[in-house]
């Protein structure tokens, strides 16, 4: 039942905090890769890997390979969703973990189409996907790592460190690509955005080192002590009641859409209203620092007031301050630029903040990985996917109008807060319950 706390819930305080800690890595990690493949998108891959005589094409082909990565998100949580629900959550985000930094560093050493040909293009899809893939897999078994181990009444405040890693990847994601920009251009162009893939072999080690580090999941290990021989298929399982990922999907579309346009697609943006790169890249990194200390914050705040409570909270204000946003980034000022999007990030980290939690306490211990990471990933491609090419070619076709943009903002938002109002609280719910 809603509300309820479990009678017997024993719980390894030492052992919660080197489960977040672990969780906080990985999504480090993942959300770096990730994210820096979506800066370098809008910054050189257009023209290293799609040129054209028109920029704006090429731009629009570069975030066409960005949306491949979203694409094959929702198969990755399929497929380390049914391993971590039938072997262990453990070894399925090892597995992912060195997934993405493998195809980081390749495309780190990737050749450009001047070099190779078509091929360069086509291997920078694959790797992309690969990426996607990995992600796919993390941030579903990470946070029900953390939330498996963690006291119901603190299972917003343990998800919420891990949820942490989002913003500090991206934080260190933009933070390499400020350093490299201020690199001369030739420099950047032809060496320099390779650093920041490379160094990612870096942040795998140590992740590696932590996760290999922790014990598998409690309640997983209950479950797989009770689970019959011929138990089915967990995705067969999710899909026989299908309200409950459906409504978690469409929960999480307005907060990725919020991303896609804060994160990747107001770079070309910015950059197309005469912003000069670096105050766009110091922008952004006020922008993680915003999510890094809001995330926690808020994630923790949803085991006070509720999980839907916050994330209402933060859809209202994102639907009120879409049209704002680009009116103040219209005013072409670096301030305004930095109010315009600090206080959107605001509004999407309320939304996405009682996320994990709420969507883990949506479904059963033997299909919680499947569940949640089908629900999050289809939610990414959906939100998130499609936004900054979409985006770009409303622009480019508008003439350089926002409009489209604030009513993609009020659209993709508007249906998370109709699914919200459609799901009970989850807060405090018993995870051991089958649903």
């Amino acid at each position: 039942m809603p509300g309820s706390v479990p009678v017997a819930e024993a719980v390894d305080g030492r052992q919660v905090r080197k489960v977040a800690l672990s969780g906080l890595l990985g999504t480090v990690i993942e959300y770096y890769d990730f994210l820096l493949y979506s800066t370098m998108a809008a910054l050189v891959f257009g023209t290293l890997y799609f040129p054209g005589s028109n920029p704006a094409v090429s731009t629009i082909a570069a975030f066409g390979t960005l949306a491949a990565g979203y694409v094959a998100r929702p198969l990755g949580g399929l497929i380390f969703g049914h391993f971590g629900d039938k072997l262990g959550r453990k070894s399925a985000l090892v597995m992912s973990m060195v997934l993405m930094g493998v195809a980081s560093v390749l495309i780190g050493v990737l050749p450009t189409y001047s070099s190779i040909g078509l091929t360069a293009p086509v291997l920078l899809v694959l790797l992309r996907c690969v990426q996607g893939i990995a992600v796919g897999g993390e941030y579903g078994g990470a946070a029900l790592m953390v939330i498996e181990h963690a006291d119901a009444r603190r299972r917003g405040a343990w998800v919420g460190v891990m949820q942490a890693g989002s913003p500090l990847g991206s934080l260190l994601s933009n933070g390499a690509v400020a350093l490299v920009t201020l690199l001369p251009r030739e420099d950047f162009v032809s060496w320099g955005w390779r650093i920041p893939f490379l160094a990612s072999a870096i942040l795998l080690i140590i992740g590696l080192y932590v996760r290999l580090s922790v014990v598998e999941s409690p309640l997983f290990r209950q479950a797989m002590a009770k689970a019959g021989e011929r138990e089915s298929l967990p995705l067969l399982r999710v899909l026989r009641r299908p309200r409950a990922v459906l409504l978690a999907c469409a929960a999480g579309i307005g907060p990725f859409a919020m991303t896609a346009l804060i994160g990747s697609h107001s770079v070309a943006y910015a950059k197309g209203l005469g912003y000069d790169l670096p105050d766009i890249m110091r922008a952004h990194l006020l922008i993680s620092l915003t999510g890094l200390i809001g995330i926690p914050i808020f994630s923790a705040l949803s085991d006070r007031i509720g999980r839907r409570r916050v994330l209402l909270i933060g859809a209202s204000g994102a639907v009120l301050f879409a049209f704002p946003m680009y009116a103040l980034l219209e005013a072409r000022t670096v301030p305004a630029m930095i109010a315009a999007l600090v206080v959107a990030q605001i509004f999407q980290n309320l939304m996405y903040a009682p996320l994990a939690p709420m969507l883990s306490e949506m479904f059963g211990t033997r299909v919680r990985y499947t569940g949640v990471s089908l629900g999050y990933q289809m939610a990414s491609l959906l939100g998130a996917g499609f936004t900054p090419m979409i985006a770009a070619t409303l622009v480019a076709g508008t003439g350089g109008s926002s409009l489209p943009l604030s009513c993609i903002i009020v659209g993709a938002v508007g249906i998370s807060i109709v699914s919200v109002l459609l799901i009970s609280e989850t807060r405090g719910r018993d995870l051991g319950e089958e649903r």
